[in-house]
């Protein structure tokens, strides 16, 4: 079992600041790093777009594991060591996490990943949506107790809601934009100046909220026209790619619409279709989970 989350407070947000614990000893934190350059590195590194999403679920793992008290770790773990070589970044929902009381089983697997693989991005899919204060408390979870390189966030509340992650510069934060979900036009596509309102979202975080150069927009695979329309206004800006694998968005369309110049820009995310590719219960989960990762890849390259 991980051990248990000890409240810090940070003492510098630049390389080689200090970090401060409940029992007052200083140790380094680890030095500042770009997300868009680790981002495209990573791109570079594993001939990637693919991002892999960590969203474990007690009922789906395998047997053996399900009544040890370290399974989502194990499995997780297993996963990531069987696909580190195909993916540009993975992203850990916290909800699935949290739900079970398991937050000190993500933090294990976020510092797996930053022991193990630290040249993958790592986001966190949190979806905070908060202002003030509270924003800031949310940042820190996520870029402190998480050690994310990224984080999602809503961005309803306007610019009060992204302002404060924005302070730590060299992470990243990705704002929902047009979603892959069918309600998600409930409100993305209301008339804005003319325009739908994930468009004049798009534009606000292209012209006005990435002072920093680090943030993101999360697009939807399912939605591959609006895709193309985000693309052109937001020019390389990366787009996290909700909804292909189980939510049936169509690899082919996604990466048309969505790379950028480069063939690059993109983190097409699956999640449940690598995680559970093998039938419930066997045990060779995570050599079924890198075949399917491979498979996509090599899909999403096709078209790059």
């Amino acid at each position: 079992m991980a051990r248990p989350f000890k409240r810090a407070c940070r003492g510098s947000r630049r390389a080689g600041g200090t970090r401060y614990n409940a029992k007052l000893s200083i140790r380094p934190i680890r030095p500042a790093v770009n997300f868009i350059d680790k981002l495209s590195a990573a791109w570079t590194k594993n001939d990637s777009l693919l991002c892999i999403g960590l969203d474990p679920d007690l009922a789906r793992l395998p047997a053996r594991l399900q009544h040890q008290g370290d399974a989502i770790v194990t499995f997780c773990k297993a996963i990531i060591d069987a696909t580190a070589d195909l993916a540009c970044a993975f992203k850990p929902q916290i909800a699935y996490f949290a739900a079970i009381g398991a937050e000190p089983q993500l933090e294990a697997i976020c510092r797996y990943l930053r022991e193990r693989y630290p040249h993958i991005p790592l986001i966190l899919d949190a979806k905070r949506g908060d202002i003030g204060a509270t924003a800031h408390q949310y940042a820190r979870e996520a870029y402190e107790r998480y050690d994310a390189d990224a984080v999602t966030i809503n961005p309803y509340m306007g610019f009060d809601s992204v302002e404060p992650y924005l302070e730590w510069s060299e992470r990243g934060a990705i704002i929902l934009c047009r979603t892959s979900n069918p309600g998600g036009s409930d409100l993305q596509f209301l008339n804005v100046d003319g325009k739908p309102l994930y468009q004049h979202v798009a534009r606000l975080v292209a012209q006005k909220w990435n002072r920093n150069g680090q943030c993101a927009l999360v697009v939807g695979a399912t939605f591959p026209e609006e895709l193309a329309q985000v693309r052109a206004i937001v020019g390389e800006m990366p787009l996290l790619v909700p909804g292909i694998g189980a939510q049936g968005g169509d690899i082919e369309a996604s990466v048309t619409a969505g790379k950028d110049a480069h063939g690059t820009g993109m983190m097409i995310n699956s999640s449940r279709a690598i995680l559970y590719a093998a039938p419930q219960g066997r045990e060779d989960f995570a050599a079924a989970a890198r075949r399917v990762a491979l498979e996509t890849r090599d899909a999403i390259n096709r078209y790059r």
